[in-house]
């Protein structure tokens, strides 16, 4: 007998054999078969659809969950759109804090508000507590005078870690500004984060990406460096999973300074964990190494100066150790994800793959760059040769598309977050979103910025790297299920794939472009399991 049957949908299996279906059928948390493959089975529960269009599970296959989570509970700056708002809300926050209480703030634009925010009106706002504000990049932060005081910024005392950037005026004084590593000075004073609080974390973010139709996600770096939450973050995804509050699947990637080493030729987890270990649930996947900055900090490692700035970015460490961190994990068997927005930084890591695979073959090593921004004609035959898949965000056209092309100027316009050419080179391009790195990280958003890749401005970037809603779609299923080596689990509505679907009021590749970002999620089942919008839906209990 079924767990399941859900009755009465528009299927969109995006399985090449059976493209469509109307009913499926659950048992075990899986998909047994669809329409007359299991017409003639018994159910225990059956659920009618009504008509719904269904679809596999989407996966976000770089975000990261922990800081999302945390982000909902700081002072949203977001909606900013000037200085003095800003401080508005950082004084208005202040007010309701003990004298020694932080103020901490998330999302604000300093393309929107004019500037990174003042240290001196920031000191003023907060009536002299700390102030920690965090930029929408999640590359740059601004802190206030008691907290650079305390970090030993302001008397020189402090070490800034290799790769970090600290902002001073033109008398040599820190503005405020930290970018990159260098925000780990500010980190020092307030992690480890207790495992509670990120439990709770991952809790508020769960509810938000279940209803947008999120069963996976891929955690984009946890345990060290400027992106860690607390070297027992793993224990906090364990402890929300437990609790029943960790509603998706989720791929767990260590960052680089977690590692450490296991013998002469390599490095890894304790116990020997690498990448695949786990469950169907909770799983441990590449290893997370930064080799640049960002475009909106002018800290992304380019081979050309940016556009009016005349700095060439940064790198995340000597490049001769960024290399020997690459090729040794590809050596223990770990999958690496390399951040390289740059091009310079792009170089870097082909650059190290190709020195693995020659000296230490893996045909289906599955390594990835992560964002890829900044993609020359000549990196494409190169990654296509090693498998290398990139994993651009979409949503970011939009959302900081405008700032982007001023950053590196129109002769390299082309050359931002592809999406066709990655295609067409024969590469798999998942889904992603970097979120809390943009406003919205919905799925059906950024498959609409696939398709039209359109800037809030108004402006069209690169129409020539637009692709159509179908292949928008593979990329938060499909695709996004490859680049984590589970094509044969998830991805696809088919027999003995994970029952993880997402039910929605209209066919986003049908949908006018325009309107995909704004269909309705329905419900969002994992493992046949209702997590969001249980109650929309009759059930006939058998």
């Amino acid at each position: 007998m079924l767990d399941l049957v859900l009755r009465d949908v528009r299927a969109l299996t995006m399985n090449p054999d059976r493209p469509t279906a109307h009913t499926i059928g659950v048992l075990g948390g899986r998909i047994v078969g669809v329409d007359e493959e299991i017409a003639d089975l018994p159910a225990r529960r059956v659920v009618d659809g009504d008509g719904a269009v269904a679809a596999p599970g989407f996966a976000d296959s770089h975000n990261h969950m922990v800081w999302y989570g945390l982000s909902l509970a700081e002072l949203d700056l977001s909606g900013c759109r000037s200085s003095q708002e800003l401080y508005d809300l950082v004084a208005s926050q202040a007010a309701s804090l003990p004298s020694d209480g932080w103020v901490i703030g998330s999302g604000y634009d300093d393309f929107v508000i004019g500037g990174h925010p003042d240290r001196a009106a920031l000191d003023r706002a907060g009536g002299g507590r700390p102030v920690w504000l965090k930029h929408r990049s999640a590359h740059m932060c601004v802190a206030s005078s008691a907290i650079l005081d305390e970090a030993g910024v302001l008397d020189g005392s402090a070490r800034v870690p290799e790769g970090g950037v600290v902002e001073r005026d033109a008398d040599g004084t820190p503005t405020g500004l930290l970018a990159e590593q260098a925000q780990q000075l500010v980190d020092a004073l307030v992690k480890p984060y207790p495992v509670e609080e990120l439990a709770a974390a991952i809790a508020r973010a769960a509810k938000r990406y279940a209803a947008e139709g999120l069963t996976h996600v891929t955690e984009a770096g946890i345990g060290g460096g400027w992106i860690g939450h607390s070297p027992a973050e793993a224990a906090a995804y364990q402890l929300a999973r437990s609790r029943g509050d960790l509603l998706q699947r989720v791929e767990l990637m260590p960052a680089t300074e977690v590692l450490h080493p296991v013998g002469p030729d390599a490095f890894g987890l304790d116990l020997g964990l690498r990448t695949g270990f786990g469950d169907d649930f909770l799983r441990i996947g590449p290893m997370k190494i930064f080799t640049d900055g960002a475009l909106s900090s002018r800290t992304a490692a380019v081979t050309e100066p940016f556009h009016g700035h005349g700095g060439h970015g940064v790198l995340g460490d000597d490049p001769d150790v960024l290399r020997e961190r690459i090729l040794t994990a590809h050596r223990g068997g770990w999958r690496v994800a390399a951040h390289a927005i740059g091009d310079r930084a792009i170089d870097l890591a082909l650059e190290a793959f190709e020195a693995a695979q020659r000296d230490f073959p893996r045909p289906d090593a599955r390594h990835r760059i992560e964002h890829s921004a900044m993609v020359r004609p000549d990196h494409l035959p190169r990654m296509a040769a090693l498998g290398v898949i990139p994993v651009p965000q979409s949503r970011f056209l939009y959302e900081i598309g405008d700032t982007m092309i001023e950053a590196v100027g129109d002769e390299r316009e082309p050359w931002l977050y592809r999406q066709k050419s990655f295609v067409d080179a024969g590469l798999v391009v998942p889904g992603s979103s970097d979120r809390p790195c943009v406003s919205n990280g919905a799925p059906l958003l950024g498959m609409r910025a696939m398709v039209d890749r359109t800037t809030k401005a108004g402006r069209v970037l690169s129409p020539d790297e637009r692709v159509d809603a179908t292949e928008a779609l593979r990329a938060y299923t499909t695709h996004a299920a490859w680049a984590a080596g589970q094509e044969n689990e998830r991805g696809r509505i088919a027999a003995g794939m994970f029952a993880d679907l997402v039910l929605l009021d209209a066919d986003p590749t049908t949908a006018p472009t325009a309107e995909i970002g704004d269909i309705g999620v329905r419900a969002t089942f994992v493992a046949g399991r209702a997590v969001h919008g249980a109650e929309e839906f009759a059930a006939d209990p058998t």
